[in-house]
């Protein structure tokens, strides 16, 4: 094993220090938060786990909690399901064009996250660009008042948000694909349905679980989404965190929560890593 020379630690040193203080530092400080009684003071004495046993058996906590797993579950599964195709067309077939399509891409997100988030409500709502057009061609029921401020929009919001986490880790699993595997699935005499089925697939599944959590850790924890395309009935966990941190004044119990969402996170991570090392072991 390579030993490394001092210059190597003094280099890393800068990164390290922000890691310690801007990363374990900010979530100790939550950690320590949780534990505290709510009594106004931030530097209060007495510990407690009743932060945490109030959040888990709270029904609204419970049904929010419920709500905004499956809503980041069909965001990340519906963004993996587009970026899958997009991500292959530019592996195989971008050529010597795929610097630009990978720019193409990302280009969206050069902008804020809050003008995407607007730029879905300008063509979900009422009077927005999809009921104009479909107004335009006399589409019965035309306009549609259940485009927006629903679960349906936020997925949607969410899906292109968070496109290019999800193209990107594809795109990178399918280019490291060696090309004379599909080549000889296909000299045998597999139709390409199925050279993709039995090796393109199962090879750049690493790409698919790594997109999919990129994806769901985000959105799980994300709260300007749900409020600005979502309405009431779209109330996430950053929602309710972020009540508690602000009318509720209740800081210690929005720490216990935040705990909790890291903790299923971390339980997320877990699963993927431990569903991938299967899966190499299997191949």
């Amino acid at each position: 094993m390579r030993r490394r020379s001092p210059f190597e630690y003094w280099v890393n040193l800068p990164a390290g220090l922000i890691a310690l203080t801007g990363v374990l530092f900010a979530l100790g400080l939550v950690l320590v938060m949780s534990l505290r009684v709510n009594d106004g003071d931030l530097l209060a004495a007495a510990f407690t786990t009743s932060n945490f046993t109030d959040a888990l058996t709270d029904p609204l906590f419970f049904k929010i909690f419920l709500r905004s797993i499956v809503i980041a579950g069909l965001a990340a599964a519906a963004t993996v399901g587009l970026a899958y195709p997009a991500a292959y067309f530019i592996t195989f077939f971008g050529g010597a064009h795929r610097s630009l399509w990978l720019t193409l891409i990302t280009l969206p997100f050069w902008t804020s996250y809050l003008l995407r988030v607007f730029a879905w409500r300008v063509i979900l709502g009422y009077n927005g660009i999809l009921n104009s057009g479909l107004m335009a061609i006399h589409f019965p029921g035309a306009p549609f008042t259940s485009l927006l401020y629903n679960p349906k929009a936020v997925v949607i919001t969410l899906s292109h948000a968070y496109a290019a986490f999800a193209i990107l880790p594809i795109y990178v699993s399918l280019s490291a694909i060696d090309k004379k595997l599909a080549e000889a699935g296909l000299d045998l005499g597999a139709a390409p349905f199925t050279v993709f089925r039995r090796i393109i697939l199962p090879l750049s599944l690493p790409g698919v679980i790594a997109a999919f959590v990129l994806v769901f850790v985000p959105t799980l924890g994300d709260y300007a989404t749900p409020i600005l395309v979502g309405g009431p009935s779209s109330t996430m966990l950053g929602n309710l965190i972020q009540d508690q941190f602000g009318e509720a004044a209740n800081w210690p119990g929005g720490a216990a929560m935040a705990v909790i969402v890291m903790a299923t996170l971390g339980l997320v991570y877990g699963l993927s890593r431990f569903g991938r090392r299967l899966w190499i072991k299997r191949a």
